[in-house]
């Protein structure tokens, strides 16, 4: 998903939206994301005690399904879905496979300028993201009604 974003950045900015990431890690690992996979054109922000997360209502997914939906995938489209070629990324996802918070289901927020939420997609599970043209049509949508 941060991949999808950063290629269509501008896209998402030229709907008068501002882009911010939030994930439920440490601002070392960030760090380490960010020069493995980066660079990025916006902001990526920390929660690692997921207090955002959870007044927000993102789910945690049980482990035993978020298993069960890996083990599924694995079989069915490779280990190329989970882990990437670059030594340097690889090494980086397997350490966030042992030491995050992998359960917890992230979600997509439009806030307008006073904070208030005008939309939300909270994920249900990892396969459920809101994509970037949902997204762009629903950023497009609320810029024409303002």
């Amino acid at each position: 998903m941060l991949t999808q974003l950063r290629e269509r950045y501008q896209v998402l900015m030229d709907t008068g939206f501002q882009v911010v990431v939030i994930t439920p890690s440490i601002g070392l690992f960030l760090e380490k994301f960010v020069l493995a996979f980066g660079p990025f054109p916006f902001p990526i922000y920390g929660d690692p005690k997921r207090e955002l997360y959870q007044q927000l209502g993102h789910n945690t997914m049980s482990k035993w399904k978020l298993l069960y939906k890996a083990g599924k995938t694995f079989i069915t489209q490779g280990p190329g879905k989970f882990l990437p070629d670059d030594i340097e990324q690889k090494q980086l996802v397997q350490e966030a496979m042992k030491t995050h918070d992998i359960f917890i289901q992230g979600g997509a927020w439009l806030f307008d300028d006073n904070g208030k939420i005008i939309w939300n997609h909270i994920d249900s599970s990892p396969e459920d993201h809101a994509t970037i043209d949902e997204l762009l049509s629903v950023m497009k949508r609320l810029s024409m009604s303002s």
